[in-house]
């Protein structure tokens, strides 16, 4: 006998209901025509792009009208620490918007 060619018996399939039970599952209706996040979740979104407007208007500015010339206007605290700062904030809070549960 070739044991390549042997296949183990096939286990019998046996159904068995429980009672009392309904046989027929509910059936999962689809959130056609609502909204993907809550009020809460699309209000926290815009104030995170706020954040991200305001911290890119924030480093606009400090050129010079004359490429001979230095402006040090372009190494202040409002374009090297606060604006990138309000800029990451506002990501954070997107992020934030996007993961929290809206309540139902």
């Amino acid at each position: 006998m070739d044991k390549s060619k042997k296949q183990p018996p096939a286990k019998p399939q046996a159904t068995v209901s429980k009672p009392g039970k309904s046989e027929e599952q509910p059936v999962k209706t689809s959130n056609v025509g609502e909204f993907a996040f809550g009020r809460e979740n699309y209000r926290l979104m815009l104030i995170g792009l706020a954040f991200i407007a305001v911290g890119f208007l924030l480093m606009v500015g400090g050129g010079s009208t004359d490429p001979s010339k230095f402006n040090p206007e372009i190494f202040d605290f409002r374009r090297i620490t606060l604006a990138p700062i309000l800029i990451l904030a506002g990501y954070v809070i997107e992020v934030f918007a996007i993961m929290k549960k809206p309540k139902d």
